[in-house]
């Protein structure tokens, strides 16, 4: 048996209870380099227990293809986890709710080319699922010795798919 999830566009809003979304909207902080370069200044909130550091990866996710199954979610507890894309494409990003220790209904979000996210300490999410293409990710995260992956498979799978 599965059950369905549909896809909505990738918001601040929407996004704030699972993380931040990473891009240029909106105005700059401040113009740089006499005025060349437009910086926008603390976009996400990086949290990372003190047991480890904060790493910057690459990441090269292959693709998916919708409808996409979900079965498996996972989360990190020592620190929040930004993906940045270093390719011009939409990527899939699933999350859900924390209820007593196991994810709740997962929500899905499509990013618009050249949006990035990070997603809070603790948070539910599904795998890198970039969609059509491979593509590239600047991943920043914890780095550490102690285990900070947590895993749980659903008993029944999610669609998820286009609304």
């Amino acid at each position: 048996m599965s059950r369905e999830i549909l896809i909505e566009p990738l918001t601040r809003e929407a996004f704030a209870p699972y993380g931040d979304v990473i891009d240029a909207a909106g105005q700059p902080t401040v113009m740089i380099n006499n005025g060349k370069c437009a910086r926008y200044t603390d976009v996400a909130t990086l949290d990372f227990d003190n047991r480890g550091q904060a790493g910057i990866s690459i990441f090269e996710g292959q693709p998916y293809t919708l409808p996409h199954s979900l079965s498996l979610v996972e989360r990190h507890p020592l620190g929040s986890q930004a993906f940045i894309p270093m390719s011009d494409a939409p990527f899939l990003v699933i999350v859900a709710d924390d209820i007593d220790g196991v994810p709740g209904t997962p929500k899905a979000f499509l990013t618009e080319c050249q949006q990035g996210i990070n997603i809070h300490r603790g948070v539910w999410h599904g795998v890198l699922t970039p969609l059509n293409n491979p593509a590239r990710f600047a991943v920043v995260d914890w780095i550490g010795e102690v285990a900070n992956l947590e895993e749980h498979t659903f008993d029944a799978t999610w669609v998820v798919r286009h609304s």
